[in-house]
């Protein structure tokens, strides 16, 4: 029976470490951290971020900014609030919660923001840093599934990893973090052939395709990691994960589990790449 990865408890012991950094950043140089959080729109699920990445500044000692915008809010006046964060010497991380709406370019806001500040690790400056081993920031979901696997003891060299899911948030980023720690790195998508073949020979295995309890045993080595980054919500309004948690914690070694795997990791890491960001001014 695999060992269950607690995410709440690595979390947890992160947020801690931040807020020691924070008021020792505090005390030796008067500045306090502070993350602007940028949110246009209603969309539930992101007010919810919104509210937790609040709750989480005040945990730790930071200045926390939030900017409620409405849906019709047009890409220029996002552009020239973006700007104004730039400049802004009492923020130090800026955050364009995601999704945008249809009318607003992703793309446009997120290479708006000053690479310095930008926290989630998406600016074009950022992911190129990702590829040449050389990121400002790294972005905060893979970041923290390489601190679970650190803290947790799993040395990655020479080891085979599979990475289903090839987002720019979770999937690429993921595959980069892996190849720098030496381990052999294989993507799998939509389109890849026999997946369950190469699942299976996954000494650590990393699901993050967004399809319900899709990674099945049948599909996972014996003693493999398991790390389940999938939230989906079924009609019973559950949470699961991209794994079938039960029949595949029988075969593996490590497993996260969902939810308290690798969700709370990834406000962790925001509150640890803000503290960064305010770090690297000196």
């Amino acid at each position: 029976m695999a060992r269950i990865i607690d995410g709440n408890k690595i979390a947890q012991d992160i947020r801690n470490e931040v807020r020691l950094g924070a008021l020792e950043l505090k005390e030796r140089r008067d500045i306090i951290p502070g993350l602007a959080v940028v949110l246009v729109g209603e969309d539930p699920a992101s007010q919810v971020y919104v509210g937790r990445k609040a709750k989480a500044c005040a945990e730790v000692g930071f200045m926390s900014r939030e900017f409620r915008l409405p849906a019709a809010t047009d890409e220029e006046k996002l552009l020239k609030i973006i700007n104004k964060l730039n400049k802004d010497k009492d923020i130090h991380g800026i955050l364009v919660q995601l999704p945008l709406p249809k009318h607003i370019s992703t793309e446009k806001i997120i290479a708006a923001i000053d690479p310095n500040k930008d926290v989630d690790g998406f600016h074009p400056v950022n992911v190129g840093g990702l590829v040449t081993g050389t990121p400002l920031f790294v972005p905060c979901t893979p970041r923290g599934i390489m601190e679970l696997l650190v803290r947790t003891g799993i040395n990655l060299t020479g080891k085979d990893a599979v990475v289903v899911g090839r987002s720019n948030i979770v999937g690429k980023p993921m595959a980069l973090l892996l190849l720098a720690q030496n381990a052999t790195v294989t993507m799998c998508h939509s389109k890849t052939r026999d997946l369950p073949a190469v699942t299976g020979r996954a000494d650590v295995l990393i699901a993050a395709i967004g399809k319900p309890k899709m990674i099945t045993a049948n599909m996972v080595k014996e003693g493999a990691v398991v790390v389940d980054v999938g939230v989906n919500r079924l009609e019973n309004g559950k949470l699961v994960g991209d794994v079938a948690f039960d029949e595949v914690a029988a075969k593996a070694s490590f497993i996260t589990p969902v939810p308290g795997g690798v969700g709370p990791m990834t406000i962790a890491m925001l509150m640890k790449n803000t503290l960064d960001a305010a770090l690297a001014e000196f």
